[in-house]
């Protein structure tokens, strides 16, 4: 068994498929319509899904807005460099709502993006055998 995908529903497809692909750096896999029903899937993420799991994007058609809840936390994305990727995050127009450090009580440095939608996304830094929890 394995995790294949995270599902989010979308207001502008495009929009999103541009912040997930160009400010986060994955790349679209595959994108379905269903014309009948009035809804398009596009899943992105930075390796086919056979290899890893994927985020699919739900555009329905007649919807142009959603209640996020205050159930969902976040979608946590690894990275070598978090001060780095944040600085890029901000040079094509994404938007930083944490700064890269370390998290409260303890060594693990995270970062916090948002998507156009306002869903949060957790960026980690790639931890070595030789760091502590």
């Amino acid at each position: 068994m394995r995790l294949l995908h995270t599902m989010l529903r979308v207001t502008d497809l495009e929009k999103s498929i541009a912040f997930y692909t160009q400010v986060l750096g994955m790349k679209e896999i595959r994108r379905a319509e269903n014309p009948q029903y009035r809804y398009t899937l596009a899943f992105v993420g930075y390796a086919d899904e056979s290899e890893q799991a994927v985020i699919e994007l739900t555009y329905n058609w007649d919807t142009d807005s959603y209640d996020l809840g205050n159930a969902y936390g976040h979608i946590a994305l690894e990275f070598d460099d978090i001060y780095r990727a944040c600085e890029q995050i901000k040079a094509r127009g994404g938007i930083v709502t944490r700064e890269p450090g370390p998290v409260l009580g303890g060594t693990t440095e995270i970062a916090f993006v948002k998507d156009p939608d306002g869903y949060a996304i957790e960026l980690i830094q790639t931890k070595t055998k030789l760091d502590d929890f």
